[in-house]
């Protein structure tokens, strides 16, 4: 069965079916036609995840992302991070960069990020004088780090897989993200440094950015409104991410008074259909698990890592290797959910915490976001800066040396994994 599923998939790939339709179309024909499943049955074992309640956690911060990620937040928390570093070398890439942690606490989403930022800061940057493929391959690359501050949607997919508990994982993505915000904000520096960007000419003034900071408190405190939430108790995550729907909209509402009908059409709109998106992924994957459990191919794949490569530094990493190639042709949310039942059953042959295997399936399969073939934040970021893929590509290898470099840090340094 799973050689006849592997098989069809990869040629619905190649024929630009959508990955969804793939994993259904491949893994039912192979449960139904060559394992003799039920047809009801498969019917039964795609809709089954879609009931989790754990799961409405992804709409619900969706939802609160657009909320606060449209109007006049937005554009205040450009502005804090434009008076925190926007002087400095290279300070509208080290711009892009710390919006892109900020929105990453209230969004989730790497994609809703490289769309919002980059349509705000490569005009901008381009404007200034910087290189359109540079703030392209800003946007692209930092975006990613929404799938590791919290709210995290890639986490929560690790969650659902693993069983693990949703709260452990946001507290270990914290150091993480804030190591890759470091890393592109040095990458940023240095780069306009040697290349002579040209540099915001405002004077440090403590006033401006307390003023900054109070402005964009609201958006600043989600993440820990979040964090301290899960982590003393008060409410499940799925509870939470209602309560930060209501944040937002008190925030938007309220506090900003920009929140139109035809804003919140637009941010329920949209998170419609993204969710549309990610749920239909999800339920594929079910029947794909079905069809590697019936056929034990997590177990062998485990047995097989510990007999022929023995050292758990070498199974390390064979799976970053394997999760890094991967990442480069399947969509984030495909890939932790075909991957994940393998790689728990990895971890657990080898002693590998599930919490640490979940950061780092977030921060593999997030590289692969801005990494051709099929990059998502690349491609989008592509499409707003008009530059094309390849020359955005050649700006990009700073940015995947500090990716890797704190890919290894989280796989091999436990230290890093703080929860």
């Amino acid at each position: 069965m799973t050689l006849a599923m592997i098989l069809i998939f990869a040629v619905l790939l190649i024929l630009a079916v959508p990955v969804g339709y793939s994993l259904i179309i491949s893994a039912g024909v192979a449960a139904i036609f060559v394992g003799g499943m039920p047809s009801v049955a498969a019917v039964v074992k795609v809709f089954q995840p879609t009931q989790s309640f754990p799961l409405l956690a992804i709409p619900f911060f969706m939802l609160s992302g657009s909320l606060m990620m449209g109007g006049t937040l937005g554009k205040r928390l450009i502005h804090f991070a434009t008076t925190l570093v926007g002087r400095f070398h290279g300070g509208l890439g080290q711009v892009t960069v710390v919006g892109s942690t900020v929105f990453g606490g209230v969004s989730g989403s790497a994609v809703a990020e490289a769309s919002a930022l980059g349509a705000m800061l490569i005009p901008w940057q381009k404007k200034e004088g910087y290189p359109a493929a540079f703030s392209a391959s800003v946007t692209a690359s930092s975006s990613v780090i929404a799938g590791l501050i919290p709210p995290s949607i890639p986490l929560i997919l690790f969650a659902t897989v693993s069983n693990q508990s949703i709260a452990a994982l946001f507290l270990a993505g914290v150091v993480p993200g804030l190591l890759l915000c470091f890393g592109f904000m040095m990458t940023c520096y240095l780069s306009g440094r040697l290349r002579g960007f040209p540099r915001l000419m405002d004077e440090f003034s403590l006033k401006t950015v307390l003023q900054a900071t109070l402005k964009a408190a609201p958006a600043l405190a989600m993440p820990a409104f979040i964090v301290v939430l899960l982590r003393a108790g008060i409410a499940t995550p799925t509870e939470v991410s209602v309560m930060a729907v209501a944040y937002g909209l008190i925030v938007s509402s309220v506090i900003y008074r920009d929140l139109s009908i035809k804003r919140l059409y637009e941010a329920l709109m949209h998170t419609a259909i993204t969710t549309g998106v990610v749920m239909l992924v999800i339920a594929a994957s079910n029947l794909v698990g079905y069809v590697l459990t019936v056929e034990s191919i997590p177990t062998h794949v485990a047995t097989w890592a510990l007999e022929t490569l023995k050292s758990p530094i070498m199974i390390i990493l064979m799976m970053n290797l394997i999760m890094l190639m991967v990442g480069m042709f399947l969509d984030l949310p495909a890939a932790i959910l075909l991957l994940g039942p393998t790689f728990v059953a990895i971890a657990n042959a080898i002693g590998l915490d599930l919490v640490q295997l979940g950061v780092m399936m977030a921060v593999n399969l997030s590289i692969g976001l801005f990494t051709p073939p099929v990059g998502t934040t690349l491609f989008i970021s592509a499409a707003i800066s008009r530059e094309p893929v390849g020359r955005i590509a050649r700006e990009l290898w700073p940015f995947y040396l500090v990716a890797i470099t704190v890919l290894g840090l989280i796989s091999f340094v436990p230290a890093f994994i703080i929860y």
